[in-house]
């Protein structure tokens, strides 16, 4: 068993411009994060995952980068960092950092030289090509809609932009980027942040050829994962470790769109050659649409279960699990698994922090947010959602009405909207006008509220945290075996967590309706504790199972 801080850990992810405004200007801030470290104590996380706070335009909310080593003027100074950096440190928080070295803001000066000229010294820190036939070079899409290709007037060639027009993608095979970028790797290392999430990581080497790509029945391009795990991925990954993380005791998770288990067994492999973890987005796909994410299809419980049993089997003892349902890319999963009730808040926690691997907390996700109901496209700020409804609806290719339903129920702002603080005005994110609209249900869902309650979802969460990072049952969580129980049962998760002679027994009702199920023989025969159930009934655990609607429970079984 090769034990680890950060497989002991359990990460807070903060969207900065949505966390706390400390300046009345309606964004937040760093030095908001920072009045706000007392409360993420209180929860009892020990990691802090920052989105992007480097110098930005912002055309992508900050996943666009001007400079690496500055940070945006909205959320203050190098002077805040260092401040709430100390800040954490003090109360035995780590902060990760989000290394975002596929692409560039297109006001970076790296860009900014490169697309200047053709000779240029830079000007194959990115990725140009001649027209081909008078049009883009390949038939590649955007993941922001459109071509990835955009025609530069100047230099009369394509930049290639798997993202915004103003995010051109880096050129990785050129090994004067690999040093631009370990170089600022390590001054941060050396600055004493404790970690990297990295984003996109898989699409940092592009396919050998740039050939065209299928393009999918209803889509106007080739799919963007065309450029997922591509050919020197890993021979990069590892010079980064070689050179820069093996040289720390730090954090690393790759965002890894498109990684299989044997891809992943690479980038997070137990030798630690390259990354610690992965994070996969099999199990947040499985209610996307046959051409793009944008319907309201629900997710089975059964292929649910099916797919994140597979990633805690086959990783076992070869690579570490992230495990998570909610990030600033995803809708609230209260809306979406569950039915914005606080037991189903509870129950899906219980389910994902009891697994194997490193839990993700997503902000406001321990008070039980939800979705919000933006009503107009005009309330959206999401790049992604903006260009899909204009693109598929002036193609007729989407109905205006149906395709905003879906968007309500999928887009990346349902995750953005400020955190809620109280029951005062603007749920007490902001003095001034906040940067997106706020969820008008924070007077009755709000920390003020929940830490008042000792039966609320923040409390839960404050448990479940408790439990896997200081109580007897530690270990076991952390690092026991997992066994799928009543793999085909449509509304009930079962799973056993098994280390040393000890077991764990986790049941969740997935449903708004009774549940009724005979565990398999030989899973035990008495509960010896009770760790933790969202509800006051105590089920009858073998024998005729019987669960209340949304209810969970974790046992110590015999």
């Amino acid at each position: 068993m090769n034990k680890a801080w950060w497989k002991e850990s359990v990460v807070y992810q903060v969207y900065p411009r949505s966390f706390c405004d400390s300046n009345g200007d309606g964004v937040g801030d760093l030095n908001g994060i920072t009045g706000k470290l007392d409360y993420l104590k209180e929860l009892g996380i020990n990691v802090i995952w920052m989105s992007p706070v480097y110098k930005s335009p912002n055309d992508d909310n900050g996943y666009d980068i001007a400079d690496y080593q500055d940070i945006m003027d909205e959320f203050g100074t190098m002077e805040d960092f260092d401040h709430l950096l100390s800040e954490a440190h003090n109360r035995g928080i780590r902060i990760v950092m989000d290394l975002v070295v596929n692409h560039t803001s297109d006001e970076h000066a790296w860009f900014m030289e490169s697309r200047s000229s053709r000779e240029n010294d830079k000007r194959d820190y990115y990725i140009w090509r001649e027209a081909k036939d008078g049009k883009e070079p390949t038939n590649w899409g955007s993941c922001f809609s459109g071509s990835a290709w955009e025609w530069d007037e100047k230099t009369q060639m394509y930049y290639l932009h798997f993202f915004s027009k103003k995010q051109p993608d880096l050129n990785w095979d050129n090994p004067r980027v690999r040093d631009e970028v370990f170089h600022m790797m390590t001054w941060w290392c050396e600055k004493g942040i404790d970690g990297f999430r990295m984003d996109v990581i898989s699409m940092i080497s592009k396919p050998d050829g740039f050939p065209d790509g299928p393009i999918p029945e209803g889509a106007l391009y080739a799919d963007s994962a065309i450029t997922c795990n591509g050919p020197h991925v890993h021979e990069y990954l590892q010079e980064m470790n070689r050179r820069v993380l093996s040289k720390y005791d730090i954090m690393t998770v790759g965002e890894c769109a498109g990684v299989t288990i044997e891809e992943a067994k690479k980038y997070a492999n137990a030798d630690g050659t390259e990354l610690n973890m992965v994070f996969q987005f099999e199990h947040v796909g499985l209610d996307a649409g046959e051409v793009d994410k944008w319907c309201k299809d629900k997710i089975s419980l059964p292929a649910l279960k099916a797919n994140l049993t597979k990633w805690q089997t086959e990783l076992n003892d070869v690579a570490w699990n992230s495990l998570f349902f909610c990030n600033h890319d995803q809708p609230r999963v209260i809306s979406r698994l569950g039915d914005d009730s606080p037991v189903s808040a509870k129950c899906i926690a219980t389910m994902i922090h009891f697994m194997k691997g490193t839990p993700y907390v997503y902000q406001g996700e321990e008070l039980g947010m939800t979705n919000c109901p933006f009503g107009s496209i005009e309330n959206y700020r999401d790049i992604e959602s903006i260009n899909a409804y204009h693109e598929l609806t002036e193609a007729n290719l989407r109905e205006p009405k149906e395709l905003l339903s879906c968007i309500a129920y999928k887009s990346r702002d349902n995750a953005r909207t400020p955190m809620q603080w109280d029951d005062s005005e603007n749920a007490g994110f902001s003095t001034g006008t906040p940067w997106i609209m706020v969820n008008p249900n924070y007077k009755e869902i709000n920390a003020a509220k929940e830490l008042a309650d000792p039966d609320s979802v923040f409390h839960y969460y404050q448990k479940l945290i408790k439990l896997r990072r200081d109580s007897e049952w530690s270990e076991l969580i952390v690092y026991g075996d997992y066994e799928l129980l009543l793999p085909e049962d449509e509304q009930i998760f079962a799973y056993t967590r098994s280390l040393n002679g000890r077991r764990l027994l986790v049941l969740c009702n997935f449903s708004d309706r009774m549940a009724e199920a005979e565990l398999p023989d030989g899973v035990g025969e008495k509960v010896l504790s009770v760790l933790i159930n969202n509800t006051e009934e105590m089920p009858e655990v073998f024998g005729n199972l019987r669960l209340a609607p949304w209810q969970a429970i974790c046992c110590e079984i015999a």
